[in-house]
């Protein structure tokens, strides 16, 4: 799909965020505050001074980096003077929503649609695969005239009709799977023996044996792809998705001992950092390099994490109840710091936004009209975000914090009635309340807090305020009836080898060892449900 317009398939509409008529909630604008009036209000119009400027967009998406594991958010442990730096000049969107986990975040980015109306609802057993169906933002800024570039990350399918080369990417290098050498039953695995340092990557549909650290390769890589670019004067966009800090917690030495000895870290703990820290590094150098091309003020570099903390929870999680994996603000809340010298002005916008806006964001920015195309209309769910990037205050006029925003954890056992899991690890998000279902099933264990006054969601309010959670309840009613017939991977079976291990062995010779074939086997049964406590605050990953 490379012709200058793509012949995009209708998709069904999901319903991710909605903005419904009688709402009456009042949403505040921070956590303390007294909410605004209770008025639907209309869309937000396109912004004169963004709308169709065309830059080069970098977007950096860390794995299972929490909102907490940023020195510039308070943490007391971790350091990270590149990435204050670029926080501070950055606006910073301090109520961005996310999902639980991984691949879902990421299917929500593609496409600007809640990760279920892609049929997305886990991280492994062929329900990380992206639908075939849906228009990434990669296909969309290349027919558009963009040059696009993936360095890391995936985790949307490994099959190769479901790869990035096919989704809108002119320039691949990938680890295949969720993580760099996991393998399970079915489609999703990294190609054999795989680590974090020295791995075999994916690049342009040919393994290459790297020698390195996996974080310093993605960037490297993306630096020599963006250094090509500036020079034929072609705006791209690199979307570098580092595995780091995502487990098993795996650091260089000269980073992980920089933690050693404090604040009682354990092992773990002090590789998760380290790795953090090389990112931190790596985030410098971008910036640098940008400086030295001249391509600095033309180009929108996006930086945030795909899902709750992890490792670093019980060191400082910002006062959030939750983790990655749960319906908790811990799960889901992330950072999201946007820098363009010159035309975004540093500083921090309290609205309630989220990943499904970042589709339109650049949509609009590229100067794509989403609305003059009925495909692409229908699918994305999201709103622009261009109105905030010019005015963080908003507007007057624009409903940012009445729509309600879903999370589900997903997850539900293998080839089962989702229905059965309906009301399993659910939440409604809006800026004042969260309905949060955090155990349940066929039935619902809705608990309401109020965030102007709870932010650590420690107390359910529930019975004070009935009708509120009526509503919220009865516009998650909604949304699951609209997403349910979507879930199309549900009864998938992936094939008896891994797609990156096949491509591997075809490529080097060799075959799986009889044990890595019965961890391939698709039949197998899935894994035991993530736990999910639903202990305050500092409640560690499952």
């Amino acid at each position: 799909m490379t012709s200058t317009r793509i012949a995009l398939k209708k998709s069904l509409i999901g319903i991710a965020v909605c903005s419904l008529a009688g709402w009456g909630l009042a949403d505040g604008s921070q956590p303390m505050r007294t909410g605004e009036p209770d008025v639907v209000k209309p869309a937000p119009a396109q912004s004169p001074t963004l709308a169709g400027s065309r830059p080069n967009i970098v977007l950096v998406l860390t794995d299972d980096q929490g909102y907490g594991d940023l020195s510039a958010h308070g943490n007391p442990v971790l350091q990270t003077p590149h990435l204050d730096r670029l926080q501070a000049e950055s606006l910073r969107f301090t109520d961005f929503l996310v999902s639980p986990t991984c691949s879902p975040t990421r299917a929500a980015l593609m496409t600007g649609r809640h990760e279920f109306a892609n049929g997305v609802t886990h991280t492994i057993y062929e329900r990380e695969r992206l639908t075939l169906a849906a228009t990434t933002i990669a296909q969309l800024l290349q027919a558009g005239g963009y040059a696009t570039g993936i360095f890391g990350k995936w985790h949307l399918g490994d099959e190769a009709e479901y790869r990035p080369d096919r989704r809108g990417f002119d320039e691949v290098y990938i680890h295949g799977g969720g993580g760099i050498g996991q393998t399970y039953p079915g489609s999703c695995g990294d190609a054999p023996d795989n680590g974090y340092f020295d791995p075999a990557l994916l690049h342009n549909g040919t393994f290459e044996k790297t020698e390195g650290y996996c974080t310093d390769l993605f960037f490297r890589q993306a630096f020599q792809w963006i250094e090509a670019q500036a020079t034929a004067e072609k705006p791209f966009f690199a979307y570098i998705a580092t595995n780091a800090p995502h487990a098993p917690y795996v650091a260089r030495p000269e980073d992980r001992t920089r933690y050693e000895g404090r604040g009682r870290l354990n092992p773990s703990q002090q590789n998760f950092f380290g790795m953090i820290h090389n990112i931190d590094e790596n985030i410098g150098r971008l910036v640098n390099r940008l400086d030295e091309l001249g391509i600095a003020e033309t180009t929108l570099v996006v930086y945030m994490n795909d899902n709750g903390g992890t490792a670093g929870v019980p060191i400082f999680n910002a006062g959030m109840r939750g983790a990655k994996g749960t319906p908790w603000l811990g799960g889901t809340r992330a950072m999201s710091l946007w820098r363009w010298p010159g035309r975004i002005h540093p500083g921090t916008c309290d609205r309630l936004v989220a990943h499904i806006d970042v589709f339109p964001t650049f949509a609009e920015l590229a100067g794509v009209d989403l609305a003059a195309n009925e495909s692409l209309r229908d699918q994305v769910a999201g709103r622009s975000l261009v109105p905030l990037l010019t005015d963080p205050a908003a507007p007057a006029g624009l409903a940012w914090d009445e729509r309600p925003l879903f999370t589900h954890v997903g997850r539900w056992p293998r080839r089962s009635d989702p229905s059965l899991a309906k009301y399993q690890a659910a939440a409604v998000r809006t800026k004042a309340w969260a309905l949060v279902s955090p155990e349940g099933g066929p039935e619902p264990h809705w608990q309401l807090y109020d965030l102007r006054h709870d932010y650590g969601q420690e107390h359910d309010v529930r019975a004070a305020h009935p009708d509120v959670a009526n509503r919220l309840a009865a516009a998650f009613d909604h949304w699951w009836a609209d997403v349910l017939p979507r879930l199309i991977n549900e009864q998938a079976v992936g094939p008896q080898i891994n797609p990156f291990q096949e491509l591997y062995y075809r490529q080097f010779g060799g075959q799986p060892t009889p044990e890595a074939l019965e961890r391939m086997r698709p039949e197998r049964e899935a894994l035991p449900p993530q736990r999910r406590s639903a202990q305050p605050k500092t409640t560690p990953a499952g």
